[in-house]
C-alpha cells in the first residue's frame, strides 16, 4: 500500500503530519471500533493518542454516528443557520461563561480570526505567545525564537507575519509586563497549561496576573482550549474559573468531524455587530473584519457538536475519565518508582506522560529535558508491536471518554515489560 501511495500522495499520506510525526513508516487503517482501531494487516491497538485529541469519544459513538446520519440525510449545509446551531453556542454560553460564538472549520482558522478582530479592535498588530505554544497552521503561530528575533519555524511562513509575534516564557508575568507596557500588542494567546511540549502547568497566581496585565495595558486575552477542552467540563477554563475576552474550542470536539467555534464577550459582540457590513460594499469590497467560509458552520456540524455537548460531554463522563487519567498517572509513577527511576507522571485531568525529570516543568525549556526522540518513539514502536498505540512525542498518553479501566492497565503492563528490557545508565 505504501509504494502504490507514494505513485499519487507525497511519502504516500494524504496530509503530511501523517508522515512526519512518527520516525517510522505510516501505518494504513481499515476501522475502528470504540477505543481501538484495525489497521490492513489485521493488527489492532487500543489507541492512546486519539488522533491528537480529535477522537476522544472514540470510534463509532452511538450519538455522533446517529446525529451525522441524519443531518446527512436531511441536508449537510445550506450555507444558512440551523436550530441546532442555536442549541450549540447556548450550551457553549452556560458552560463556558462568554455570551457570543462563533463556528470555524478549525481552531486554526478560529484563531486566525480572533487575531484579526483582536487588531481591529485595538488597532495594534503585535500578537504574544509563550514558548512551547501551538496554535494553528497560521503565519503568526508557525514561529520560533532565535537570537532575541521571533522568526519562521517552517518553510513557507512570512517573516512579515512572524516579526509580529513575541514568544515569552510560560509562568513569567515579569517578562509579559515588560512587553505588554509599550501598548503595541494587540492580543495575547495561550492554553490554560501548555500541551504540545509534553504538559507544563501554570504555578499558581500566574493566570490571575496574567488577566490583569492585559486588562492594565488594553491587550485582548484569548484562551485557547482546542486541545485543553477535553480535560474538564466547560474547559480549564471553567474549572480553573479563568477571565478572557475569548474563548476557543476545537478538533470538532473529539468528534473526528472538522469544526471548531470561538467565543467572546458582549463587548466585543457590539463591536462585530456593528462592524459586520455586507458581502459587497459600495467601494466593490468586502466590508466588516475578515471572518467566516464556505463550510463554516454546516448542517452536519452543528448535529455533531449538539450530540457530542449533550450525550457525551457530560459532567460524569468528564469525571469518569479523570478518574482513568489519575489511574494512568498513578500506575505510572509505581512503575517509576518499582524501575528505581528519578522520574514523575504528568497529570491533568484525562491526560498523563513521562517527565523524566523528578520535578514537573514550570517551562518550555524545562519540558523539552523530556522529549527524547529516540526514547519517545523506541517506546512507541515497542508498544505498537504489543496493541498499544501511543502518543505524539509532543503529547502525553490520553484516557478518552471511550476507555475502560483496564485499557489503562494494559497501557501500564505494556510500559512495565518495556521498562524491564531496557538497561539503564542514569546520568546525574
Amino acid at each position: 500500500m505504501t509504494r502504490r501511495a507514494r505513485s499519487s500522495m507525497p511519502l504516500g499520506v494524504p496530509m503530511a503530519w501523517m508522515a512526519g510525526l512518527h520516525q517510522t513508516p505510516p501505518i494504513y487503517i481499515l476501522e475502528g471500533k470504540g477505543p481501538r482501531f484495525t489497521d490492513i494487516d489485521g493488527n489492532t491497538y487500543c489507541d492512546f493518542n486519539v488522533a491528537d485529541l480529535s477522537m476522544t469519544m472514540g470510534f463509532g459513538p452511538v450519538p455522533i454516528v446517529e446525529a451525522a446520519r441524519r443531518a446527512v440525510e436531511t441536508g449537510a449545509h445550506f450555507l444558512l443557520p440551523t436550530e441546532n446551531a442555536v442549541h450549540v453556542t447556548e450550551e457553549l454560553a452556560r458552560r463556558c461563561g462568554l455570551p457570543f460564538w462563533q463556528f470555524t472549520l478549525s481552531a486554526s482558522g478560529a484563531n486566525a480570526e480572533v487575531i484579526r478582530i483582536a487588531r481591529h479592535l485595538t488597532g495594534r498588530e503585535r500578537i504574544v505567545v509563550f514558548q512551547g505554544h501551538y496554535h494553528g497552521h497560521i503565519d503568526e503561530m508557525l514561529v520560533e525564537a532565535r537570537n532575541g528575533r521571533t522568526v519562521p519555524g517552517f518553510a513557507g511562513v512570512s517573516p512579515d507575519a512572524a516579526a509580529k509575534t513575541i514568544i515569552l516564557p510560560f509562568n513569567d508575568l515579569d517578562r509579559l509586563e515588560h512587553v505588554l507596557a509599550s501598548e503595541e500588542v494587540a492580543l495575547v494567546i495561550t492554553e490554560p497549561a501548555l500541551t504540545n511540549c509534553g504538559l507544563v502547568q501554570p504555578e499558581p497566581g500566574f493566570h490571575e496576573g496574567l488577566r490583569g496585565l492585559t486588562a492594565r495595558y488594553g491587550t485582548l486575552l484569548c484562551y485557547d482550549e482546542a486541545h485543553t477542552f477535553q480535560f474538564a467540563y466547560g474547559g480549564l477554563k471553567r474549572a480553573w474559573q479563568l477571565e478572557s475576552d475569548f474563548h476557543v474550542i476545537g478538533k470538532g470536539l473529539g468528534t473526528g468531524i472538522s469544526f471548531a467555534l470561538y467565543g467572546f464577550s458582549a463587548e466585543i459582540e457590539t463591536e462585530l455587530s456593528h462592524q459586520q457590513g455586507t458581502e459587497v460594499g459600495p467601494s466593490g469590497l468586502p466590508e466588516g473584519v475578515a471572518t467566516g467560509g464556505t463550510t463554516y458552520a454546516s448542517a452536519l456540524a452543528t448535529a455533531v457538536a449538539r450530540a457530542a455537548l449533550i450525550e457525551i460531554l457530560t459532567e460524569e463522563n468528564y469525571t469518569r475519565i479523570r478518574s482513568l487519567g489519575a489511574r494512568l498517572a498513578n500506575g505510572l509513577d509505581t512503575l517509576f518508582a518499582k524501575h528505581g527511576l528519578p522520574w514523575c507522571a504528568h497529570r491533568l485531568g484525562p491526560r498523563s506522560g513521562f517527565c523524566m525529570r523528578p520535578d514537573l516543568p514550570r517551562d518550555f525549556d524545562e519540558a523539552q529535558l523530556s522529549l527524547d526522540t529516540l526514547w519517545i518513539d523506541t517506546r512507541r514502536v515497542y508498544m505498537a508491536n504489543r496493541g498499544i498505540w501511543d502518543a505524539v512525542s509532543s503529547a502525553g498518553p490520553q484516557a478518552s471518554f471511550a476507555h475502560a479501566p483496564e485499557d489503562i492497565d494494559l497501557y501500564l503492563q505494556v510500559t512495565d515489560d518495556f521498562l524491564s528490557e531496557i538497561e539503564w545508565v542514569i546520568v546525574p
